[in-house]
């Protein structure tokens, strides 16, 4: 069972989104903000939250992360250009203000001995609660004293019995709306016909009867009887935590318990930070065994391509939508006739009933061209410490295969120069070398590739032959 549950000591008497029965704010929820391990804590990191500029940074004295706004009071620098000093504050890269974990100033470099100007309360910076939950760092955009009554959305069986599964986590800025991010989770018809070749096949089309069993200010769940690949898997569930979670749950004979977990944290109009969960509970200890075995790059490179699959198109869905009249004008703009579309229906109903339209003041810029669109590098790699970690290291093997195939390329030349009676067997394997060499830097260059591109042609759209 999965809850929206706070696993802290507080006992939470709010739901997320405010207090108000009729209208659902954005503000008044947790969001996660990044994966712990792809976090930094000798310097600051970074992110923009619902149009908010905030910079996370560790505390060594504490123990804990913070986020701040990511402006220092004296002339708004972001904050983020800084540094954590000697002291252990977070320091203003412009005059050297620096602040604690609570955001107070301690110390203004400028003013003359006996100054109290970083006492006052216009020398702070507003510090944002944070909580860090099943590896996820996460935030409360809030009103800081709702904070600890509002829970934090988790997957309570990770913890309940964490020894038995393994989990696959990765992470990404998207070209769109976490709204629309949200829709197409939610939605598991596409999967055979978007992702085609990656992680669906066309062949397991089958009809989608979906059903809402229960439904509210703080979401919906919903069933779908048969379930995926024409009911070979099982019934799966599936649950919208709003506004911004929702999680397949599945269970079958043949491949033990699956959970596909999503969360979509708003950047801004348009752009979203995806965070995918996907934990395994196998009926064999065999396939746990292997993926424990492959480093999170590796996997993280088949994932970036399973969400290329559809970025390209979702990016301008959205746009179409907006034109249209957007989530208030859905049920016209979408032509909804079958039960495969009653998670998306559902969806867009609760944003108009709870007047939950996100950034409704807001419109979204020009369509972005393909090739940034496909961009894995700005928005992936330089953020993920393990691809980070694993291009350096392609980059500098792709330099040893140079160096090492040319030194083998001269000293074969110095040896036919040189002597007269060679060891032709030896002499063969030196040269049957060379063309290794080159194989390899050609095979590295294709992997590096992976780290910075997507794929311009999706999978589904390649030839048969």
């Amino acid at each position: 069972m999965i809850t929206n549950a706070v696993k802290n000591s507080h006992n939470t008497s709010l739901s997320a989104g405010g207090t108000d029965p009729e209208y659902f704010d954005w503000q008044e929820v947790w969001y996660p903000v990044h994966y712990v391990e792809d976090l930094d804590k000798t310097k600051p990191t970074p992110f923009t939250l619902l149009e908010r500029d905030i910079v996370i940074w560790w505390e060594e004295k504490k123990h804990q992360w913070r986020v701040f706004e990511d402006q220092c009071p004296h002339r708004l620098a972001p904050l983020s250009q800084g540094r954590i000093n000697e002291a252990g504050c977070l320091e203003c890269p412009y005059h050297g203000w620096a602040f604690s974990g609570r955001g107070n100033c301690e110390i203004i470099p400028q003013q003359k001995e006996g100054g109290e100007a970083e006492k006052s309360s216009r020398a702070t910076v507003k510090s944002l609660p944070t909580k860090v939950c099943q590896g996820l760092l996460f935030v409360y955009a809030g009103k800081v004293e709702n904070a600890a009554q509002i829970p934090i959305p988790t997957v309570d069986v990770l913890d309940e019995s964490s020894n038995e599964w393994v989990c696959l986590n990765t992470f990404r800025d998207l070209p769109y709306d976490a709204l629309t991010l949200m829709e197409n989770v939610l939605d598991a018809s596409h999967i055979p016909y978007t992702h085609h070749r990656t992680v669906g096949n066309r062949a397991n089309v089958s009809p989608v009867e979906l059903e809402i069993v229960e439904s509210g200010k703080w979401g919906f769940k919903g069933v779908w009887e048969e379930g995926p690949r024409k009911g070979t898997l099982g019934r799966q569930e599936t649950t919208f935590m709003a506004p911004a979670m929702m999680w397949h749950d599945l269970t079958s004979k043949q491949f033990g318990r699956t959970l596909t977990v999503v969360y979509a944290t708003p950047i801004r109009k348009g752009e979203c930070r995806l965070f995918a969960r996907f934990p395994f509970k196998f009926s064999s200890p065999f396939p746990k065994f292997f993926i424990q075995l492959s480093p999170r790059w590796y996997s993280h490179i088949g994932q970036n391509g399973v969400l290329e699959d559809d970025q390209i198109f979702l990016h301008h869905q959205e746009r179409y939508l907006e034109a249209k009249g957007g989530s208030a004008n859905f049920s016209k703009a979408f032509y909804l006739p079958t039960k495969a579309d009653l998670f998306v229906f559902e969806l867009r109903s609760w944003v108009n009933k709870y007047h939950a339209q996100l950034f409704p003041n807001a419109t979204l810029g020009s369509a972005l061209s393909s090739e940034i669109l496909l961009d894995r590098y700005h928005s992936h790699t330089k953020k993920c410490s393990s691809c980070r970690t694993a291009l350096k290291n392609l980059q500098r093997i792709k330099i040893g295969v140079i160096i090492t195939t040319s030194a083998m390329l001269m000293i074969i030349l110095l040896l036919l120069l040189i002597l007269e009676n060679l060891n032709i067997i030896g002499m063969i394997f030196m040269i049957l070398s060379l063309p290794l060499g080159v194989i390899s830097w050609l095979w590295l260059n294709q992997l590096e590739k992976q780290f910075y591109q997507g794929r311009e042609t999706p999978p589904r759209n390649l030839s048969d032959n």
